[in-house]
């Protein structure tokens, strides 16, 4: 299927690794000029090479500095995908104001700045596609992660705000929620939901379900592959009829809140 990307340009950020990645690299092969943002030149530049991104710049939009100097590098593009994010696993009441205000301004704000920026101009172009990488969390949050899943809901309520200013026009807001997802450093995050268990790395993921996601219908993690799939049908002119939807994936489930 042609997915018709060939004139459009996509900034993806968090785009050095795991669901970003995925998201940038199936852009590219879908004929997208990408331009993969990080915040080390030396990753920035080995994935630029990997997939023949259009272009790649060190920036942080977590900071309104590194928001500031990423618009004015890249002034005007076709398609963001707010997908830089933060997680881990913390009791209630071992989190700081500060792992709060953290975790909002990399998962939130970083997204806010961008979508402030090129909002308008897509508003104006009448053309445009607005996606956050939200999380099956903003539903049903984790007891162990409510900083993570407040950001994630929170981008929920971002996204479908937006949605609702592009009445009439060719633009669209959506979120794509994913489930647990087999990313770099998700061996580290399953030992830290079971300290000192000794099993390997596949023993933890099936007990995690067994746990935590009884009601999933993989019983596994999601590839980042099949996420990226899903964003790119969304980020396409044949995703024009979805807007202020959250498409969720947890469990092989795709579901459309509208």
């Amino acid at each position: 299927m042609d997915l018709q990307l060939s004139n459009k340009t996509a900034l993806v950020t968090g785009s050095t690794g795991g669901i970003g990645l995925a998201i940038a690299r199936t852009l590219a092969e879908e004929g997208a000029a990408v331009i993969v943002i990080g915040r080390s030149a030396e990753s920035v530049e080995r994935t630029v090479q990997e997939i023949g991104a259009a272009r790649g710049i060190v920036a942080d939009p977590a900071t309104a500095e590194g928001a500031a100097a990423l618009t004015s590098a890249v002034p005007s593009v076709d398609i963001l995908v707010n997908n830089l994010g933060i997680y881990e696993v913390k009791p209630f009441a071992e989190i700081t104001d500060a792992d709060w205000l953290r975790f909002f301004d990399v998962n939130v704000l970083s997204g806010i700045r961008l979508a402030r920026h090129y909002f308008p101009a897509m508003l104006e172009r009448n053309w445009g596609r607005i996606i956050f990488v939200s999380s099956e969390s903003a539903l049903q949050v984790p007891p162990d992660m409510i900083h993570y899943g407040m950001t994630k809901t929170a981008q929920l309520s971002v996204a479908r705000g937006l949605a609702e200013l592009t009445k009439g026009t060719a633009v669209t807001v959506n979120s794509v929620l994913p489930g647990p997802t087999r990313s770099a450093g998700i061996g580290d995050f399953l030992r830290s939901v079971f300290p000192g268990n000794p099993g390997s790395e596949a023993e933890l993921e099936k007990e995690f379900f067994r746990q935590y996601r009884s009601s999933s219908l993989l019983q596994r993690m999601i590839d980042p592959k099949e996420i990226a799939a899903l964003v790119a049908y969304v980020a396409s002119p044949l995703g024009a009829a979805t807007n202020g939807a959250a498409l969720r994936v947890e469990g092989g489930l795709l579901m459309s809140a509208t």
